[in-house]
């Protein structure tokens, strides 16, 4: 398969995951699906492929459904929850970088056939995990700061705190990933890429979180339903 169908099934893969732990397992299990991608995104972000004529890091769609469970959180369960599901992201990051940073340094077995992978793969990774916990603290936060900031003006505006779903959204997210990718790229690879190529992969990255911002409008008006529905029968979790 081509990295372009790859990506694609990557982007519908993590809304759809996240659209299906949230109708199971309801708030716990949007906080459960940051954890998880707090830990795959940190893995495949080592990654650099070439798709859509962009070079560009793994992850990104992962991290993309990780602020979308936080817009759940946030339009669903309120301020509170989202922050508390942000900071289980940020101590999973950090035990992912303690034993991650460990794994490397065991003498394997003479008949060990893992850990030359092993090493390969996360030698050179702390840099990065450490470029990743801050960025991911730092844009989190921020979109969460920044969904309830435009869920007051917009209430305000229209009279209602339902309308304008779309919106809040959307330039939550668009803020708070320019943020991510600036902060992300620029710690983890400056030095590692020329900076005509490191511009590129920042530029690719923003390009794709703009679409996946887009996509994932329809996952939350879907959430939007099933929580209404959960609720309407009593079972909000």
């Amino acid at each position: 398969m081509t990295n372009e169908l790859l990506l694609i099934i990557s982007l519908a893969a993590s809304f759809g995951g996240l659209l299906a732990f949230f109708c199971l397992f309801g708030k716990t299990g949007c906080s459960v699906w940051i954890a998880l991608c707090t830990v795959l995104a940190n893995i495949e972000v080592a990654v650099l492929i070439k798709a859509f004529g962009m070079e560009q890091t793994l992850g990104n769609t992962l991290f993309a459904s990780s602020f979308l469970a936080t817009d759940f959180l946030s339009e669903f369960y309120g301020k509170k929850e989202a922050g508390k599901a942000v900071k289980i992201g940020i101590a999973t990051s950090c035990v992912f970088i303690l034993f991650s940073a460990l794994w490397p340094h065991y003498v394997p077995a003479s008949d060990d056939r893992a850990m030359a992978a092993v090493k390969a793969l996360f030698s050179g990774t702390p840099r990065i995990l450490a470029s990743s916990l801050i960025a991911y603290a730092v844009s989190e936060l921020l979109d969460v700061r920044l969904y309830h900031a435009l869920w007051d003006l917009t209430k305000k505006k229209s009279g209602s705190g339902v309308k304008y779903l779309w919106l809040r959204n959307n330039a939550a997210t668009l803020a708070s990933q320019a943020v991510n990718i600036v902060l992300f790229n620029f710690g983890a690879f400056f030095g590692v890429y020329d900076m005509k190529t490191l511009a590129a992969i920042t530029a690719s990255c923003y390009a794709i979180y703009i679409v996946t911002s887009i996509a994932d409008t329809p996952f939350l008006y879907a959430a939007r339903k099933i929580h209404a529905m959960r609720t309407s029968c009593g079972a909000a979790r």
